[in-house]
């Protein structure tokens, strides 16, 4: 069984439509602790909505899938990387990520506002004030309900 996640990222600088141009592609650049344990969770099947964010307006826009599980992030040793981290290094390593591949674009976007106003989504992370990680676990049902919402 896979497991559910939802993955944020500013279309501006990494959008659906470049993971679909791509086909599969390194998710790196993580730098909160605790959304880097959730990538270092992250397995090779598991599920992922790809959730635009710091635009207008914000929400899930499509799913891909992770095809490989976490590994380190070389972007953290990278002088010249806008992710470098000094403490990082490749026999000490702090940060990782994933690989996720395209699945779908969606038709259209599906707000925040529109999740919040689910009461079955009441206790998703990404629904509850100050949630502000850029990757998150949902639950199967959560994935499920929020699928079941596209096809209305």
């Amino acid at each position: 069984m896979p497991n559910y996640w939802l993955m944020k990222s500013e279309p501006d600088a990494f959008s659906i439509d470049d993971l679909k141009r791509l086909k599969h592609s390194p998710w790196d650049g993580v730098r909160n602790y605790q959304a880097r344990n959730f990538m270092r969770e992250m397995k090779e099947g598991d599920l992922v909505f790809f959730y635009h964010s710091s635009c207008t307006p914000a929400g899930i826009v499509g799913t891909a899938k992770v095809c490989k599980s976490a590994y380190p992030d070389h972007t953290s040793w990278d002088k010249n990387s806008a992710y470098y981290d000094a403490k990082s290094t490749p026999d000490s390593p702090h940060w990782f990520m994933v690989d996720v591949e395209f699945i779908e674009k969606w038709p259209s976007i599906l707000t925040l506002a529109e999740l919040k106003q689910n009461p079955e989504l009441t206790e998703m992370l990404l629904t509850k004030k100050g949630s502000r990680l850029s990757v998150m676990p949902i639950t199967q049902s959560e994935w499920e309900y929020i699928s079941t919402i596209l096809k209305k």
